[in-house]
């Protein structure tokens, strides 16, 4: 004859090996995205493939140089512990140690994660600017300007629709 402790442990042992099962689902959907961004062929990805994985303002943004409105971003005001990583390949691009309120509108940040951003020339307005953008994907991220804090005195001003943010 069952007792009710035996239900209550039969009933604590269903829900553990749910659990379990949940957290094993979910560390596998993490592990095949990772699978799946590792795999990507970030630099080959047609203009209808970024349309589909992005929305238009992130697609305008990274993949056609856009800018967004300044003080538009939730990513301005964020104050938590974590990495900024790129919208289009999920690739850190900065932490939050790095970010500073520049009072542009834009997320700022005095450095970068070395080896993860490409740098060019933008001449698109009367006087040249460094752009840069996401190492992996070319995704374009903002500019760089040379009015930042100590100690590098760079402000790498970012459109915040062109990051993700993992709080850590």
């Amino acid at each position: 004859m069952l007792t009710r402790r035996d239900l209550a442990l039969g009933a604590g042992a269903l829900t553990i090996a749910a659990c379990t099962q949940t957290q094993n689902k979910a560390e596998a959907a993490e592990t095949k995205t990772m699978t799946e961004l590792s795999n990507t062929d970030w630099a080959n990805m047609s203009e209808r493939e970024w349309q589909e994985q992005l929305t238009d303002m992130e697609f305008r943004v990274l993949r056609k140089e856009g800018t967004e409105r300044p003080f538009s971003s939730p990513l301005n005001d964020n104050k938590a512990e974590g990495t900024y990583v790129c919208a289009g390949c999920q690739l850190p691009l900065f932490t939050s140690e790095m970010k500073f309120d520049s009072g542009t509108g834009w997320p700022s940040f005095f450095t970068v994660i070395e080896g993860n951003v490409g740098e060019k020339v933008d001449r698109k307005l009367f006087v040249a600017r460094t752009e840069y953008h996401c190492k992996r994907c070319g995704g374009h991220q903002g500019h760089v300007f040379k009015d930042g804090p100590k100690p590098t005195g760079l402000r790498y001003c970012n459109n915040g629709v062109a990051l993700d943010f993992i709080e850590s």
